[in-house]
């Protein structure tokens, strides 16, 4: 007997992604529904939200979706240039509202402060990518620097390309940042060894190194607090 396959027009009008959110809200939604309501329709055979599965798949996860190109998307049967620009689109504006913040004067009083603002954009990135936030005398954020990107287990980056960033902006403080792709924001050697060069280089320039965060999956480490500097 050929199975049969269920469409979203198949589920009880209140089980239906976009009637659910309605109902109960965004948060009450699976990955797989909130990506089937940007995708809006399936194929004759598959429905929005296998679609959506698929894709997460293909993904490995929410994780690797921001890295998908529009052509690795468009190879994902039922997913066609439209959806695949709605779906780069809904990401985007994603990215862009997690730095709209920066837009109005805030000040940082704790690693808490600094991560709240960092690390939706780093969390999910699948190279590592070094980031410093310049601070004013009242360490109000007056700019974000995105000053390395790395290999996928690696980031570069020299005291001399941060403190240079500093100056340019009239820097007095800094925090620097930086995710782990692995999703495990465990300090490496390497890690502890470029915040005791950056400390240094930031006596010699009288730029201070507040704190060094590196932020995992779900969680960030403050080397400060670890006793790091």
């Amino acid at each position: 007997m050929e199975s049969q396959t269920f469409m979203l027009r198949d589920l009880p009008h209140e089980e239906r992604p976009r009637e659910r959110m309605m109902h109960y809200g965004a948060e009450s939604l699976s990955q797989a529904e909130l990506l089937a309501i940007l995708l809006r329709t399936g194929t004759r055979r598959e429905s929005a939200i296998h679609i959506a599965q698929q894709l997460l798949g293909r993904a490995g996860g929410l994780r690797g979706l921001a890295d998908l190109s529009i052509d690795e998307l468009t190879n994902i049967k039922g997913i066609g240039p439209a959806k695949a620009v709605q779906l780069k689109a809904g990401i985007e504006l994603g990215r862009r509202m997690a730095n709209s913040r920066l837009t109005e004067p805030v000040t940082i009083r704790s690693p808490q402060d600094a991560a709240e603002i960092l690390t939706e954009q780093l969390r999910y990135l699948q190279k590592e990518h070094f980031v410093c936030l310049f601070l004013n005398t009242k360490n109000h954020v007056i700019a974000q620097e995105t000053l390395s990107m790395g290999s996928l287990n690696a980031s570069i980056v020299h005291p001399r390309e941060v403190f240079r960033a500093a100056m340019k902006c009239s820097s007095a403080a800094i925090i620097c940042a930086h995710n782990h792709p692995s999703g495990d924001p465990t300090p490496s050697p390497e890690d502890i060894s470029l915040t005791s060069r950056l400390l240094q280089a930031g006596e010699i320039v009288g730029i201070d190194v507040l704190d060094h965060l590196i932020i995992g999956d779900s969680s960030f480490v403050s080397l400060k607090e670890k006793g790091y500097m």
